[in-house]
């Protein structure tokens, strides 16, 4: 799950700090096979005869778009690779143009079911050397449950191949509080992944998202949820357990083996700027932040017509900015730093949040030491309620 999600409604810029001219680049293929029950975002199935015109107009998008250095490149949807390799041939072409700095991380996230041997040969010689496959669960009953379109053995074929091709770089989706969900099932679905060794697994809490088929269960009282302290108990495990195995918990959902954080979602959480290609897509360049059309057909018209496909433009208030440095630095376990607060605001941040870090200190919510704000343990699982009291 791509992390440029989380700034759907809000936008900032950095107000004081000059950032590197080296940038992150998000592409969005909006296309599904079959469309999750819970999944909200922007993304679509039955419209495969847009593929190669979309394809085409992103292509274009991207040559246009990304100028200077790129660090990272993350492919992300939607499902990636259910797009067909005449539309990856497409955007080969065009990401061979991109300036791509020596050890870029490039990353494709990847459904099971959707790529087979030959895609995954093209992926790695077009120089992808991150797979995100989305797993959620190892029970089959589970997957049926959520809409996914893959069994468990598919994956496990699919991770084998990916690994028998070179990829060494490999993170595994999770979620926990499914319908139906036991404990015990979520124990099983940790110890099963962590025996392959990937070297990132991500742990997402399932969240009922207005507009989704499983919002419209829920309202209907049809959405059988585990209970609340069940939830954070599969969480807690988790923290635990995967710290037994040798991965570290760097941001409230994603765990790494050392050295193996995506450094492309750290760009969104320590305020770098990037660019966004596709429908959708964000950017933040300059300190403005731009989107694109959501609807495929409007995205290609705009490109068709040789525009930018803008769909809103933003430059942030000082507030704003603040709010978003807190915000996001503070999904991650390292926290953010004072100094850099006051580098980027030409504030103190004791000044600005004093009352409200005290509170929570207090409360053993947020720990304030060696120059850095962090989340206590307890603080991540009310993560919720600590953020949004940092909202000026």
């Amino acid at each position: 799950m791509e992390a440029s999600r989380f700034l759907r409604k809000r936008s900032w810029r950095s107000s004081r700090r000059k950032t590197s001219m080296d940038r992150g680049l998000y592409i969005h293929i909006p296309f599904c096979k079959s469309k999750c029950l819970y999944c909200d975002f922007n993304s679509y199935s039955g419209k495969t005869g847009l593929m190669a015109g979309y394809a085409q107009a992103l292509a274009g998008e991207i040559r246009e778009t990304a100028a200077g250095g790129i660090k990272s490149v993350f492919i992300g949807g939607g499902t990636p690779t259910y797009l067909p390799l005449e539309g990856w041939r497409l955007l080969a072409d065009a990401l061979q143009g991109l300036d791509l700095r020596q050890g870029a991380e490039f990353t494709v996230e990847a459904n099971p079911g959707t790529f087979d041997e030959e895609k995954l040969r093209f992926l790695r010689e077009l120089g992808v050397n991150r797979l995100s496959i989305g797993l959620q669960a190892v029970q089959d009953s589970h997957l049926r449950a959520i809409g996914r379109i893959h069994s468990y053995g598919e994956f496990l074929e699919g991770f084998r191949k990916a690994r028998a091709l070179g990829f060494c770089n490999i993170n595994v989706d999770l979620m926990f509080g499914l319908p139906g969900q036991t404990l015990e099932d979520w124990k099983e679905s940790l110890e099963t992944i962590a025996a392959l060794e990937p070297e990132h697994i991500s742990c997402y809490s399932l969240i009922i998202e207005e507009g989704t088929e499983f919002w419209r269960l829920h309202e209907a009282g049809k959405l059988q949820l585990p209970e609340e302290e069940t939830e954070r108990e599969m969480y807690r495990h988790a923290l635990e357990f995967l710290e037994g195995q040798g991965y570290r918990q760097y941001e409230i959902s994603n765990f790494a083996k050392p050295g193996r954080e995506c450094r492309h979602n750290l760009i969104y959480w320590e305020l770098g700027e990037y660019y966004g290609c596709g429908a959708g897509a964000h950017s933040f360049v300059d300190g403005v932040r731009r989107s694109n059309p959501e609807a495929i057909e409007d995205y290609i018209s705009f490109r068709s017509g040789g525009c930018r496909a803008d769909g809103e433009v933003h430059r942030n208030t000082l507030e704003d900015s603040i709010e978003e440095f807190m915000f996001m630095g503070l999904r991650k376990t390292s926290g953010v730093e004072l100094a850099d607060f006051r580098e980027r605001f030409g504030r103190d941040m004791l000044e600005v949040y004093g009352d409200t870090i005290r509170k929570f200190e207090s409360r053993d919510l947020l720990r304030l030491k060696d120059g850095r704000l962090v989340l206590t343990r307890k603080g991540i699982e009310l993560s919720n309620s600590v953020m949004c009291e940092f909202i000026l």
